[in-house]
C-alpha cells in the first residue's frame, strides 16, 4: 500500500480505546461497525453510548462520554453504517457531548464529520480531532486487468451485512494459524478500523473502483494470500457496483459465498428477494472469470447467529448436502470450518 494513501490510518495513530456510538438505530444490521469492533478489537472498546430510542446494543457497558473518558477512552467511534451513510441532526447533541468531554470523534460514514460546522467549531474550541476514515487515497489508478502475483480470496454475499468481513478475518486468522503468509485486506470503514489500513471502496469514484481493488491487493510472493473483505452483493439493487468492481479488481483465485440463514429479503429493500446461493455462485464465477478465468468457489460461509447449536448444525449440514460444497459458520468454527479452510487452500 503506497505511503501517499492518506486514508490508510496506522492503527496506532487512531486515538484508542474507543467508546462505540450507536445513534438511534433499531436494526442490528446497521450496527455492523460497532459489532465488528466489539468482536475483532475488543481490547480497544470500553463501552457504548446511544441516543434515546435506540434499541440495539453490543452488550458493552453503557456509559456517557464523560464516564468513558474517565475509563480511559480517547475517542468515540460512530458504530453505525446506515443507508446513505447519514449523520442525522438528532445525533449532534451526543457528538458534541463527546467532544466537550475530551474525546476525539472517528467516523466512517459517507457524511463527513469535518463537513459539519458545529462539530468543527466545538472540536477546535476543545482541541479535539474529527477523523473521517471513509476517505479514499487521493490518487487512484484505472484498472489494468493485469494478472498479479500471489494468491487471493474474496468474500462475496447474497446481501449486505451478513458476514463477509467476519469471514475474511476468520479465514485470515485460520490461514496464519497453519503457518501460511496471509493478510486481511479491508475494503470498508469497519475493516479499516480493525486492520488499521485499507481502502473504503464505496467512497471511490466509479471509474477508479476496480483500480482501487487492484491497489488494495498488490503483487506479492507466489505463496502469499490476501483475504479480501467483500462489499454489498452483485444482486443488490443499490450496491452491486462496488461488488463488481471488487470482483474484477481483486481477480480472486477463490471466492467464499456468505449468507445469513433465514434471510429472505434484501436488507433495507424488502421488496427485493435475495438470490439463492446457487444463483450467487453462478453469477460471481461468470463475472469474475472476466479477469481471472481460473476463479473457483471454495464453499459457503453460513451466518447461523440466530440459531441454537443443534439447529445451526442441521442448517450447515443440509446446505452442504444440497450444494456439494463445504459449508461452515466461521464464528462457530469446528470441523466444518476446517473443511472450508482446506477447500480454500486446495
Amino acid at each position: 500500500m503506497p505511503n501517499a494513501a492518506a486514508a490508510l490510518y496506522a492503527a496506532e495513530v487512531l486515538p484508542q480505546p474507543y467508546l462505540l456510538f450507536l445513534g438511534d438505530i433499531t436494526e442490528p444490521g446497521y450496527a455492523k461497525t460497532a459489532f465488528g469492533l466489539r468482536d475483532w478489537a475488543a481490547e480497544r472498546c470500553v463501552g457504548e453510548f446511544a441516543c434515546e430510542g435506540a434499541s440495539v446494543s453490543t452488550g458493552l457497558p453503557f456509559m456517557d462520554p464523560a464516564q468513558a473518558r474517565q475509563a480511559g477512552a480517547r475517542a468515540m467511534v460512530i458504530g453505525v453504517a446506515n443507508p446513505g451513510g447519514r449523520i442525522p441532526s438528532s445525533w449532534l447533541p451526543r457528538l458534541l457531548e463527546a467532544l466537550q468531554a475530551g474525546l476525539d470523534l472517528v467516523g466512517g460514514m459517507h457524511a463527513r464529520l469535518s463537513g459539519i460546522e458545529s462539530l468543527r467549531a466545538v472540536a477546535a474550541a476543545h482541541g479535539r480531532r474529527l477523523i473521517d476514515v471513509r476517505e479514499p487515497p487521493p490518487v487512484l489508478p484505472i484498472a489494468t486487468g493485469r494478472k498479479r502475483s500471489g494468491r487471493r480470496l474474496l468474500t462475496v454475499g447474497t446481501d449486505c451485512a451478513l458476514g463477509k468481513k467476519y469471514t475474511a478475518l476468520a479465514l485470515a486468522r485460520a490461514f496464519q494459524a497453519r503457518g501460511i503468509d496471509a493478510r486481511f485486506r479491508a475494503s470498508g470503514q469497519t475493516g479499516i478500523l480493525i486492520a488499521g489500513e485499507g481502502i473504503p471502496m464505496d467512497a471511490v469514484v466509479a471509474d477508479f473502483a476496480a483500480g482501487a481493488a487492484e491497489l488494495l491487493s498488490p503483487d506479492a510472493d507466489p505463496a502469499h494470500w490476501d483475504l479480501i473483505e467483500g462489499q454489498g452483493s452483485l444482486a443488490h439493487p443499490a450496491y452491486a457496483g462496488v461488488s463488481l468492481a471488487l470482483l474484477h479488481g481483486s481477480q480472486p483465485d477463490v471466492i467464499v459465498v456468505c449468507h445469513e440463514h433465514g434471510r429472505e429479503r434484501v436488507l433495507g429493500h424488502p421488496h427485493y428477494a435475495l438470490p439463492s446461493l446457487e444463483e450467487t455462485i453462478e453469477l460471481a464465477l461468470r463475472v469474475g472469470a472476466r479477469t481471472n478465468p481460473a476463479i473457483r468457489c471454495a464453499g459457503i460461509s453460513l451466518n447461523t447467529g440466530k440459531l441454537e447449536e443443534a439447529e445451526a448444525q442441521q442448517a450447515i449440514g443440509e446446505t452442504a448436502a444440497r450444494l456439494g460444497l463445504p459449508v461452515a459458520d466461521p464464528i462457530r468454527g469446528g470441523q466444518a470450518f476446517e473443511r472450508l479452510v482446506d477447500a480454500c487452500l486446495a
